[in-house]
């Protein structure tokens, strides 16, 4: 039966030294130029060195006017020879030790903030429905903007490739542009690009066609695809079905199973997936079998192997999925505050990685599900997020997580990311 320290190969030929990838977590470390720095080489070095068998980067977004959030990489155009040296870095350090590393390539859309841009692009002129006012009124795409985007995500695909990353990761899940397609909830165009599933899944399926073309058959593709968005009327488990299926028939080499957006985050705490009474440990078995569940269904049709995130921290949990067919299970925000966490748990020395999610209330309702207001949950979430986020500078800085609270954390994250606009 395999086990995470298992060494795996996909279908294509690639290595793993094991079945444990560091999933996609956003950085937020490069300048307002968009370009690598020393930051990224020390953290995924470190990460490298620290026994996942798979890196995966945070957001690299295809145009500086969409990023996630300040201090994304960002490849929108020709590389200076500089930057193209610091992304060659960026790769040698990622892929040390013989570790496979993925860029994961992005665009925001909607969830562009405004602070990025007031009057961001997407499928249609649907707001995302959250209070606070963090995010502005997009505007439709064209369809001459859409086939522009397509070739900016086979230009950063052939950035990967000659910086010496070892795959590509197309970002279509948690509601960024491509997942804003696929849902009949934001996407209400009636063109080519909108309507049925085969239209809302055009721009992903051409996204593949044209990052294939662009970096050939011997360099790993994946893609980040919703189970679901958790939201009624929206992206189903169903549509998952259809659309793996699609991306199998195009030769996509691993799948990896997340869910959720900005406005029902499954992928960052799975808060309504379990009843909020269920005892503790079945609700903590829940969250780390929850994806699983949905992969067994995918396998049972047309699927590339996959890749599950969400939730996980217990070695038998890990075992168990990789028992199922699962080929690699992500871990991410383990990583952020402990990042030889993965390594202590391949060697043996822990059966769990380390549950910050249960740490992190500083007081009744802090973290957002216990309060009855949504604002005040909007906000606890991020204020969460920011903890993970300022976890990642500091270990980028010096090598050590620091004790923070949440709103500590939420303050010195606004500033850092104005210093990055």
């Amino acid at each position: 039966m395999p086990d995470v320290n298992e060494a795996f190969s996909l279908p294509n030929g690639q290595t793993f030294r094991n079945r444990v990838a560091k999933a996609a977590m956003t950085e937020g470390l490069a300048g307002a130029d968009g370009v690598p720095g020393a930051a990224h080489e020390i953290l995924y070095r470190r990460w490298a060195d620290q026994g996942c068998g798979l890196l995966i980067t945070g957001n690299v977004v295809i145009d500086r006017n969409h990023r996630e959030r300040p201090g994304n990489v960002v490849v929108d155009g020709p590389l200076t020879p500089e930057a193209k040296a610091a992304w060659a870095r960026w790769a040698a350090a990622a892929t040390s030790g013989g570790t496979q590393a993925w860029v994961q390539i992005s665009h925001a859309g909607r969830q562009t903030q405004k602070n990025v841009n007031a009057h961001p692009r997407a499928p249609s002129a649907v707001p995302l429905a959250l209070p606070g006012g963090q995010f502005g009124m997009p505007h439709p795409l064209t369809g001459i903007e859409i086939e522009d985007l397509i070739a900016r995500w086979a230009q950063a695909a052939v950035v990967s490739r000659e910086a010496g990353f070892t795959g590509v990761q197309i970002h279509a899940a948690h509601g960024y542009l491509i997942s804003q397609f696929l849902s009949p909830l934001a996407n209400l165009r009636r063109d080519e690009w909108g309507g049925s599933l085969e239209n809302r899944a055009r721009l992903l399926t051409e996204v593949v066609k044209a990052v294939r073309a662009a970096v050939g058959a011997d360099f790993t593709i994946s893609v980040k695809l919703n189970s679901a968005d958790f939201q009624k009327g929206g992206f189903g488990f169903d549509d998952c079905l259809i659309v793996a299926g699609w991306l199998a028939d195009l030769g996509v080499d691993c799948l990896e199973l997340s869910g959720g957006t900005y406005e029902q985050p499954a992928m960052m705490d799975m808060e309504g997936l379990t009843p909020r009474d269920e005892p503790k440990q079945q609700s903590t078995r829940a969250r780390e079998a929850y994806f699983v569940v949905l992969a067994k269904a995918l396998m049972a049709a047309k699927t590339p192997p996959l890749m599950v995130t969400g939730g996980f921290r217990s070695l038998n949990a890990m075992d168990d999925a990789l028992a199922s067919g699962i080929a690699l299970v992500g871990v991410g925000r383990p990583l952020c505050a402990e990042p030889d966490c993965v390594a202590e748990l391949l060697a043996g020395h822990i059966e769990e990685l380390p549950r910050f999610e249960e740490r992190l209330a500083i007081g009744p309702g802090w973290l957002g599900p216990a309060s009855p207001f949504k604002l005040v949950r909007t906000i606890n979430g991020f204020a969460a997020q920011a903890w993970y986020y300022q976890q990642l500078r500091r270990i980028a800085a010096n090598g050590a997580a620091a004790k923070l609270n949440p709103f500590t954390a939420f303050l010195a994250e606004d500033k850092e990311n104005k210093a990055r606009l």
